[in-house]
């Protein structure tokens, strides 16, 4: 069952600076990349491996804010069990 949320703009924006930044790691782009897929889908949800990538990307205390954001935003759009 799929959550009727989608990635708002200013997520949609930190995402696209994610994507940009030559320091982002690989989990990163990632997650931001799968941020941008939901930015008008209500279909798309974040899959397992992208949720356990936002996991770690909100416990390191070395992700830029941009990063959290995009990762705590994919993570709200995960389907439930």
């Amino acid at each position: 069952m799929a959550k009727s949320e989608v990635t708002g703009k200013k997520v949609s924006s930190a995402a696209s600076k994610v994507l940009r930044s030559k320091t982002a790691s690989k989990a990163e782009k990632s997650v931001a990349a799968s941020a941008l897929t939901q930015t008008k889908s209500v279909k798309e949800t974040t899959s397992k491996a992208v949720a356990s990538a936002a996991s770690k990307i909100l416990h390191d205390p070395k992700a830029s804010k941009a990063a959290k954001s995009v990762a705590a935003s994919a993570l709200t759009q995960k389907t439930k069990k």
